[in-house]
């Protein structure tokens, strides 16, 4: 899923206030992880994820394996934080602009 650029605005506005919900350590990405993303964009469609220092990856790096693993849309890369989306008709929290 590519994301506009207004709708890719729009979720790092809603993205400001969330805290991230897991973290990347020097393992890496083990299917752990993986799995544990894919549950968290389940149950709340917008992630913020941290990247340890200690991690072989960079964040941008982290950030398209992880999108291409979950089939999620990378809103944005800064730092060490990176942020995703996954559209779940279920809950529909975000109403992405026109």
């Amino acid at each position: 899923m590519s994301l506009t650029g207004k709708e890719r605005s729009y979720l790092r506005a809603e993205a400001n206030s969330l805290s991230p919900i897991t973290q990347i350590g020097k393992e890496g990405l083990t299917t752990g992880v993986v799995s544990q993303v894919e549950e968290c964009l389940e149950d709340h469609e917008l992630i913020k994820i941290k990247i340890n220092d200690n991690n072989e990856l960079s964040a941008r790096e982290a950030a398209s394996r992880l999108a291409g693993a979950t089939d999620s849309s990378i809103v944005q890369v800064i730092g060490s934080v990176l942020i995703l989306y996954r559209k779940n008709p279920e809950i529909a929290d975000y109403n992405l602009p026109d």
